[in-house]
């Protein structure tokens, strides 16, 4: 699904008019009913009261739009117009007009007036601002965005929470409206999936409100969401008459003693995910724990007891994870850089091996093309700077893949995926998997879907995705708190099956 910027968004509406010979407040109309649908069909005529909190812009248009839709079935609402600006959008003050020809009769708000009551019982519809923000609330519209906040009561945002930006995060925090659930229209934007922004809201929906296909299909977005939608036409099937050669042979390089954990989580997962041959290479230290553990997975060691020294491979693979539990002592970082000179194909690249590149950035110019880096948060800055915000985390992303012509995978609740100047948000995985060794998994698992001929960027992006529903499928056995590491591996089988389910038969865990 892609998610288009605010100009694009604009852009879409006047084609969808043009093309579709519609007025603008009759598409504005369209977006009222679906969201009186949308709470009609939960309240069934509830004896709630409604607080209609309305701009004086489009996206308050939309608010009074929907008021009269609530009005005409009987809810008890109360209108309030947040008087900002002298400006009035044209679309707003017609649906103003239809309003008050049904004798209903806002509360015009402004700097002198008093907040309205509000009970924690009732339900707030907040249609302030759109997308089209772009400074700081006013300082008395900013308190009464606290008092809404403050209400304890349900608050519905129209297309997006009032006080935030499409594509910066807001000056101040407080001036933003914290939203149980936000009805987006068309597609979600890219500001529900970032941290700094994502807490302003805690579920979000879209409503198709008939925006010309032609124009979605065809305008190409820097941003995707990805679901099992984008996911399923990424699967390679396995063929009747192959056999393990044809998968490919893995080697996951890594640990060093106390660590050797890490490569076994690694090495597991690469198998899981359906490489042929996987064989972990570790320090000496790491043989006995590795074929007592995991059986099915050939070792290769270092002649070094505790670290690695020299990595020397004597076999052809097909794919390489590098860089979980290894270290960075001297000696290693010295065997990472031979590794590099001598292997070229693209590899998926972790943990230390990411914190040696920090500490050495001219090894970068060895990276081969196309490799895959997966840090968290601490190695990402390490290997590309602090940044501001988000955004320019993105941004700096963006510029690093760009030169060093490689895929980040940039770990997060919503982990996004890096190509040059494109971003694949994923959809799945939950907070149970902020747990030690969940990156150990990713990257095994992104190993042996390289080995099996996924194209490095279908390998992060599917990898990505099954790892997120491996989590979800876990956690609806075990909750939050109780999934480990390892219980990812053993759900990746079933995040496959996942994949070829029906719509009906899909696990909640699992949707988008």
């Amino acid at each position: 699904m892609k998610i288009f910027s605010a100009e694009q968004i604009y852009e879409a509406d006047k084609f969808t008019i043009a093309k579709q010979k519609i007025t603008s407040d009759e598409l504005m109309e369209r977006a009222a009913v679906q969201i009186f649908n949308w709470m009609h069909d939960r309240l069934q005529g509830a004896s709630v009261h409604i607080h209609l909190f309305c701009g004086i812009g489009n996206n308050g248009g939309d608010g009074i739009a929907l008021a009269r839709l609530l009005h005409e079935n009987n809810y008890a609402i109360s209108v309030h117009v947040v008087n900002y600006s002298e400006k009035r959008s044209k679309d707003f003050l017609i649906n103003l007009d239809r309003l008050k020809e049904r004798k209903l009769w806002p509360d015009f708000l402004d700097p002198k007036s008093e907040m309205p009551i509000l009970g924690k019982d009732d339900i707030i519809v907040d249609a302030i601002f759109g997308i089209g923000l772009n400074r700081a609330p006013e300082a008395w519209v900013t308190k009464l965005i606290m008092h809404i906040n403050a209400s304890q009561a349900f608050v519905l945002a129209v297309d997006i929470p009032s006080g935030l930006y499409m594509s910066t995060i807001p000056e101040n925090p407080e001036a933003v409206i914290k939203a149980n659930h936000v009805l987006s229209f068309q597609t979600p934007k890219m500001v529900f999936f970032l941290p700094q922004t994502g807490v302003y809201m805690n579920q979000w929906e879209i409503l198709d409100i008939g925006l010309d296909e032609e124009y979605l299909q065809k305008t190409k977005s820097a941003y995707n969401l990805i679901g099992l939608q984008e996911i399923r036409p990424m699967y390679i099937p396995r063929l009747k008459f192959s056999h393990k050669g044809t998968y490919g042979h893995s080697v996951i390089i890594g640990g060093s003693q106390g660590k050797i954990g890490a490569v076994n989580l690694a090495a597991r997962a690469c198998l899981v995910a359906g490489s042929g041959l996987v064989t972990a290479f570790v320090p000496q230290c790491g043989l006995l724990p590795l074929q007592s553990s995991a059986p099915e997975i050939m070792v290769l060691t270092d002649m070094d007891d505790k670290k690695l020294t020299s990595i020397a491979l004597n076999i052809k693979a097909t794919a390489y994870g590098i860089g979980m539990g290894m270290g960075t002592a001297k000696e290693t970082r010295k065997a990472f850089k031979s590794f590099l000179e001598n292997y070229q194909n693209p590899m998926i690249i972790d943990a230390d091996a990411l914190n040696i590149l920090s500490q050495q950035p001219e090894l970068l110019k060895l990276l081969p093309e196309n490799s895959v880096l997966t840090p968290h948060p601490k190695e990402l800055e390490r290997v590309i700077g602090k940044w501001d915000d988000d955004f320019n985390k993105l941004e700096k992303v963006k510029a690093f893949t760009k030169k060093h012509h490689c895929i980040m995978v940039v770990k997060g609740a919503h982990t996004i995926i890096v190509d040059g100047n494109d971003f694949y948000v994923n959809s799945s995985g939950n907070p149970g998997m902020a747990t030690a060794g969940s990156g150990d998994v990713l990257t095994g698992l992104l190993t042996g879907l390289l080995a099996q001929g996924y194209q490095p960027l279908n390998a992060a992006i599917f990898g990505v995705f099954l790892h997120g529903l491996a989590g979800d499928i876990a956690v609806s056995n075990k909750g939050y708190e109780a999934l480990i590491a390892s219980d990812l591996i053993e759900n990746l089988g079933r995040a496959y099956m996942e994949l070829f389910k029906g719509p009906e038969e899909v696990s909640t865990e699992a949707e988008v």
